[in-house]
């Protein structure tokens, strides 16, 4: 029998490690039925509004109306989501060897390239 030491992996076992310090919520999907978008309005005919442009977008969205005279409209979440960007798509250059896309017939490294 040897006295040597076999590592069998750690010796407290971190059972309740749950990750780092961040907790972000990179599986929710605002704006989704699961996650609905949380809007706070002043009046009622700004609700029907808003609530135009969230079924317009498809959305789901908790919209309250607050009508103290220091409220204040948030809508922040639903114009982030209105205002994205499409995605940009780029057109792949040809190889050196392929035909030029410009339809002279010669090879890109001997046209444009």
């Amino acid at each position: 029998m040897s006295d040597k030491f076999f590592f069998k992996g750690r010796q407290d076992a971190r059972q309740d490690y749950s990750g780092g310090a961040y907790k972000t919520n990179a599986g929710s999907n605002a704006g989704s039925e699961k996650y609905p978008l949380t809007l706070v309005v002043t009046s009622e005919a700004r609700r029907q509004e808003v609530q135009a442009l969230v079924d317009e977008a498809q959305l789901h969205a908790r919209i309250s109306v607050d009508t103290s005279e220091d409220a204040q409209e948030s809508i922040a979440e639903l114009t982030a989501l209105l205002n994205k960007g499409a995605t940009v798509k780029v057109d792949k250059t040809p190889a050196r060897n392929e035909p030029c896309t410009c339809g002279s017939g010669k090879k890109y490294k001997k046209c444009c390239g």
